[in-house]
């Protein structure tokens, strides 16, 4: 698969939790750090998604924010 982004984080699904429409995906990198995606239950069993599995976050954003009080 070849793909535009230039934001691929690769790591393996420790945590799979489907809600009503969404799942949350959480993906430990190597050195311990934690991504979660938000993606549709659709989605997670289209790609097969189980815990354990290795798989990759692509992220394209136009933006990142950050905030405090």
């Amino acid at each position: 698969m070849k793909i535009s982004a230039r934001n691929i984080l690769h790591g393996q699904v420790v945590a799979l939790t489907k809600g009503a429409t969404t799942a949350h995906v959480r993906l430990e990198l190597p050195g311990g750090a934690v991504v979660t995606a938000s993606i549709t239950n659709e989605a997670v069993d289209e790609l097969g998604l189980a815990v354990g599995q290795e798989a990759s976050a692509v992220i394209k954003s136009s933006d990142v924010m950050i905030a405090v009080e």
